[in-house]
């Protein structure tokens, strides 16, 4: 097998990602290819698409939430995504039995003495009583059923094991507060699909993220038992090893860039696709860095992570403020500068100024600098 090494790794990464070179697509179909965006908070979307897209407004994505083109929940490793309709109603049953196991894990004693199957019929009830239920709201009147059982483990048990989305305008850019819930297939429109192959999941992973080896797909779509079904697609792949030796599956076709092309500077959302759909994330970020790295915002510079950013909104100026592993060459650091005040533009176009700002990861981040770019004027639900 041919080896690839882990800056040929990165190049495929990248360009499987749409982060070698910003795209002309549509949003949605942006969401398409990645299997959707990371969605733990509803600002990251926004500035995954930004990243990849040469032409992406806010409003871009809120317009396709609106309309039901694109839905927010519980998905890929039991956390919120950002996904195509279609793809949530194929992918979300392939995704059940580990959306049970996580219930189980978390909530089992929660829920200790209640029957599941009920308490989802009782759910669906309590959803479609009111235009809006949020999950604070779904848990009290599940606990008020149960007394004596925690009212929060009973919502979050409903998350994990009921099909619902949470419609805009949550979800949506700027948008803070307790999380309503609607039924998916209410929602949507229509049933979800139950009877669609996993191996079509794993190819469509493939094809936004190989070359990856068995676990990496585990790790990304939270499933198991996944040796049996790259077996069976095996005609299907080509195959590679890594520089440890570890057998990595791919399309045959895809892309797959020397290690000479260069990669630009992107500014990634906090929990990105390209840092948490892999086992093995060596091939943009190190076990080291990996430390810092989770639930902040990093920046790649030659396709691989060396910082973090937030941004800083003081005095009428948005501020991009970097904290970096290492030094940057004066090219480097003009590459840096010129994306963070186009990011900068992007998350704060009423501003009067726009600006970066560089330290050491070693110093603290400014008190005023949280990584909800939308900053103070985002509009929280009540």
């Amino acid at each position: 097998m041919d080896v690839l090494t882990r800056r040929e790794l990165n190049r495929a990464t990248l360009a499987r990602q749409l982060l070698l070179a910003r795209e002309d697509r549509a949003p949605l179909e942006v969401v398409e290819h990645l299997v959707g965006l990371n969605a733990q908070d509803p600002d990251p979307p926004y500035i995954g698409l930004w990243a990849r897209l040469v032409r992406f407004d806010v409003d871009d994505l809120t317009a396709l939430m609106a309309g039901r083109s694109a839905v927010r929940g519980t998905f890929l490793r039991g956390t919120q995504h950002t996904v195509t309709a279609s793809d949530y109603r194929w992918i979300r049953p392939l995704l059940q039995p580990m959306l049970e196991r996580l219930q189980r894990s978390a909530f089992r004693r929660a829920t200790e003495g209640i029957h599941l199957p009920a308490l989802l019929a009782e759910a669906r009830e309590v959803i479609r009583s009111g235009d809006e239920v949020t999950r604070p709201e779904l848990g009290r009147a599940l606990a008020a059923l149960h007394p004596g059982h925690d009212p929060a483990a009973l919502a979050r048990s409903v998350q994990f094991l009921l099909p619902v989305l949470h419609p805009p305008p949550d979800s949506t850019w700027g948008r803070r507060g307790p999380t309503p819930f609607v039924l998916a297939e209410d929602w949507l429109g229509a049933g979800l699909d139950e009877h669609a192959p996993v191996e079509r999941l794993v190819l469509r992973y493939l094809a936004a993220f190989g070359p990856s080896t068995v676990r990496d797909v585990a790790a990304w779509s939270g499933l198991t038992r996944l040796r049996e079904v790259v077996d069976a697609l095996r005609p299907r792949l080509a195959t590679f090893r890594d520089e440890s030796g570890r057998e990595l599956v791919d399309l045959p076709d895809a892309p797959r860039p020397g290690s000479e092309v260069e990669a630009p500077v992107r500014f990634l959302a906090p929990l990105d696709n390209v840092l948490l759909g892999y086992h093995d994330r060596s091939r943009i970020v190190t076990d080291e860095q990996r430390q810092h790295v989770f639930l902040e915002a990093s920046l790649t510079v030659d396709g691989f992570v060396r910082g973090l950013w937030r941004i800083r909104r003081r005095a009428g100026t948005a501020t991009v403020v970097v904290r970096l592993f290492d030094g940057l060459s004066a090219a480097e650091r003009d590459a840096v500068t010129g994306e963070a005040l186009a990011l900068a533009r992007f998350t704060a176009p009423d501003a009067d100024a726009h600006d970066f700002e560089e330290l050491g990861l070693d110093a603290p981040w400014p008190s005023d600098t949280p990584w909800d770019c939308s900053g103070p004027g985002a509009k929280a639900r009540r």
